[in-house]
């Protein structure tokens, strides 16, 4: 399957959540704390490593609180936008990366030159200083 379907191009927008997600959309799914000693130690990252580097975009679903959300990533098993910029396309990656953030607030994209994530829309009733107050960027 991974193969012909996922790196053979055919999918074209792949679906991602994170334990922990940085501004540039790299994802935490592996231990929380350090990798030796962790505090929680997660299910990592099955097949999303693949799904992140050959879906042609990825949309990325996640419950938004600043434990989660945070400017440094514990560890990267998902590569999003790498350190920003054209980071994936320096290492050498042809698709487009995580171009949506879906979560319990907002929708985000990243911000075509840095590739931070902004807030592009808030879902009714949400205001920005709650999106800000649970979210470890500015």
């Amino acid at each position: 399957m991974f193969l012909y379907w996922l790196q053979g191009g055919r999918i074209s927008i792949g679906f991602l959540g994170a334990a922990q997600l940085d501004p540039f959309g790299n994802i935490n799914t592996t231990v929380i704390g350090d990798y030796a000693h962790p505090k929680t130690r997660l299910p990592g990252g099955g097949g999303a490593p693949e799904i992140a580097g050959s879906c042609g975009e990825i949309f990325i679903t996640a419950i938004q609180s600043n434990r989660s959300f945070v400017e440094k990533l514990d560890f990267v098993t998902s590569f999003g936008h790498g350190e920003g910029g054209d980071h994936r396309q320096r290492l050498g990656i042809a698709t487009k990366g995580p171009t949506r953030l879906i979560t319990d607030l907002c929708v985000m994209e990243p911000d075509p030159v840095s590739k931070v994530f902004t807030v592009t829309a808030l879902h009714p009733g949400v205001t920005r200083e709650k999106v800000q107050a649970a979210t470890g960027w500015p």
